[in-house]
């Protein structure tokens, strides 16, 4: 009697376990990275369709479950590698592939070959990002407090930039911004940013003074609402103003590593 009794609490201690593993905090994460890819996925089948608005609308949705899903993580502590993996090869999909067709069926197309082969160096430059990023969490390497930069430019602002001319065209109804010859020099600038080792700021780790907080809460609002009424222009403003902050983050990386450099030196 006493060992099935001992039996039968292993087995509810281990059920309670599962169900503990099964928990909404768990679980919230891998949803809202699914969400993305299937957001990435969508953004496919809109330019399939020719729905150049959809498409590219799509893909910024999945930058913000992107942006969710780690901020998700990290407040329920459920952070993982499975969730690391499985937010990988969302990314993939949704920064990598779906970016780099949706520009291709809107104007690559025009290049015959070539166009197909900036498509497909943007999507093997996008999976050696995400590969890279990924050892490097594994072994403590990414960003951090201390060093809040990125190695190599992320595949959502590459996605970003890789779209900049259709949001461009959107807005002005450009015809220089459906020259097949700009997306493809974009296209090659995003590739080689990803693969690079060069600094890019992470807004992970992006924190602001304490006065300053009701400014940047003004200047949220004001970005919700331009993003409301004037989303294109938002978007476009948006990504030009990233690509300005690349210099500010190599210069400080820089700053950063040569007093780093001189503190070990005074230590030794």
């Amino acid at each position: 009697m006493a060992l099935k009794r001992a039996n039968i609490r292993t087995w509810a201690h281990a059920r309670r376990q599962r169900l503990e593993e099964l928990s909404i905090g768990k679980l919230l994460p891998s949803g809202l990275t699914l969400l993305g890819l299937c957001c990435g996925a969508t953004a496919i089948r809109f330019a399939f369709t020719q729905e150049w608005k959809l498409a590219v609308a799509a893909i910024f949705c999945a930058m913000i479950f992107d942006m969710l899903d780690g901020r998700a993580a990290r407040l329920f502590g459920a952070d993982s590698r499975f969730g690391t993996q499985l937010d990988s090869l969302a990314d993939l999909v949704s920064f990598g592939v779906a970016p780099a067709i949706v520009v291709y069926t809107w104007s690559l197309w025009r290049m015959d070959a070539a166009g197909w082969i900036v498509l497909l160096v943007f999507c093997a430059c996008s999976a050696i990002r995400l590969a890279r990023f990924n050892v490097q969490s594994a072994r403590d390497e990414g960003a951090t407090r201390l060093f809040p930069y990125f190695v190599g430019l992320p595949t959502p602002a590459a996605a970003g930039i890789m779209m900049l001319p259709l949001v461009l065209d959107f807005e002005f109804d450009s015809e220089l911004a459906r020259n097949p010859a700009l997306c493809a020099a974009l296209a090659a600038i995003a590739s080689a940013l990803m693969v690079s080792h060069v600094p890019t700021p992470s807004l992970k780790y992006l924190r602001f003074n304490r006065d300053r907080w009701m400014w940047i809460v003004l200047l949220t609002a004001a970005l919700a609402l331009s993003a409301i009424f004037a989303p294109w222009t938002t978007l476009g403003f948006g990504l030009v103003i990233y690509l300005g902050t690349i210099p500010v983050a190599i210069h400080r990386s820089h700053v950063g590593r040569a007093a780093k450099a001189a503190m070990d030196e005074r230590r030794n």
